[in-house]
């Protein structure tokens, strides 16, 4: 379909789109073999001008908005999920800096995350605090001029990669959610340290590490907003980033539907092929249908945030729940299509299937998707 895009973003989506097939899709085993970091593609999107397609133009960015981020990000993941989350993950890190900073934390960090110089990470989740972000322990004490952060952080994408870390932690346990607040930490601050890289099913080649701060001590002018403005901070930034996750979930299911149409009509079996059997046609009619109407929803969200509309979290809640969903459905398919050709790792399908859970997983269970989006219709009912 055409989204009516204008040049810019046409431009956006045929550069990150040559990326995936030259620059990606030929490596993507590999690094998800060795789960290596991929920091070769992070330059060449330094080098193409894509780090900073969502970032402001006075902070050295294009200046594009939600739209642009989940063009780029739906085209980068139909080459690898996990190696395009390197750029989508520092778009959860920068977020809490472009909605909360001041002017001052602005001009610090956010070019040199435009030139793709340096990554960002969102540091919210913790072993008892992953859908309850309220429940958070980590602590930040006020000393002076500097805050004291100690806890250990869970789960972090671009974990020990990155160099900027946003970070919620409590400043004043006894009002609860209220009292939480943001943070920026920089890497190589003292008292910063990083677990072990994870050993995941899926997004192999993404950095995933606890985040650990033992009497970590920050400036001051390092809080975001104000104290107690944490959790806001969390969720105004998750709204804004779950048509990324819904992007890069819509990039996998794509991926997925062209390797399967590709397969079923080089496939032959009773002298014809696979494509030609009425089974199989109606299941890549229902994988397209869903996809399509996955990136119809990311778009109009995408476009109702960049506008400015203020009441978004339903509608992001929904294509992240959608689009996840429809990802999860479509690569089990294609995993069936290729019947026991899907199962083995020399064909694509089975990475495109396990990269696809985790995101019906991350950025709020899909549990926690339906809640928001059922609490936002029973408010709009009552108004």
């Amino acid at each position: 379909m055409d989204y009516l895009f204008t040049e810019e973003q046409k431009m956006i989506q045929d550069l990150c789109m040559q990326i995936a097939k030259e620059k990606i899709k030929p490596v993507a085993a590999h690094y998800d073999e060795t789960g290596e970091f991929a920091w070769d593609i992070i330059k060449v999107l330094a080098e193409s001008d894509i780090c900073g397609i969502y970032i402001p133009e006075e902070y050295g960015g294009m200046g594009g908005g939600i739209l642009e981020l989940a063009i780029a990000t739906e085209a980068l993941s139909w080459g690898c999920g996990g190696i395009s989350l390197g750029f989508a993950a520092t778009g959860l890190g920068t977020f809490p800096i472009i909605l909360f900073g001041n002017e001052e934390q602005k001009n610090k960090y956010l070019p040199d995350i435009a030139s793709g110089k340096k990554l960002a990470a969102f540091a919210l989740t913790e072993a008892e605090a992953g859908s309850d972000a309220g429940g958070i322990k980590t602590t930040a004490r006020k000393e002076g001029d500097h805050y004291i952060l100690n806890g250990t952080k869970q789960w972090i994408t671009n974990g020990g990669e990155a160099e900027i870390y946003s970070v919620v932690a409590m400043t004043n346990k006894d009002k609860g959610p209220r009292g939480a607040s943001a943070f920026i930490v920089e890497k190589g601050t003292p008292g910063l340290f990083f677990g072990k890289k994870e050993n995941k099913m899926g997004i192999r080649s993404s950095s995933t590490r606890e985040v650990i701060f033992t009497d970590c001590k920050i400036p001051k002018e390092n809080l975001l907003g104000k104290e107690g403005l944490g959790f806001i901070v969390a969720m105004k930034t998750f709204d804004n980033s779950r048509p990324g996750v819904a992007a890069q979930a819509l990039g996998i299911a794509q991926r997925a539907l062209d390797e399967a149409v590709a397969y079923t009509h080089e496939r032959r079996q009773f002298g014809q092929a696979i494509s030609s059997f009425q089974g199989v046609q109606f299941m890549l009619a229902d994988m397209a249908t869903s996809i399509e109407a996955s990136r119809g929803l990311i778009y109009s969200a995408a476009r109702m945030i960049d506008s400015g509309a203020k009441n978004i979290a339903k509608v992001s809640a929904m294509c992240k729940l959608y689009a996840s969903d429809v990802a999860m459905r479509v690569t089990t398919d294609a995993v069936q299509l290729f019947g026991g050709y899907g199962y083995m790792k020399e064909y694509p399908v089975e990475k495109l299937m396990r990269d696809a859970k985790i995101t019906q997983i991350y950025e709020g269970t899909n549990q926690i998707q339906r809640g928001v989006i059922a609490s936002a219709l029973i408010k709009e009912g009552l108004a």
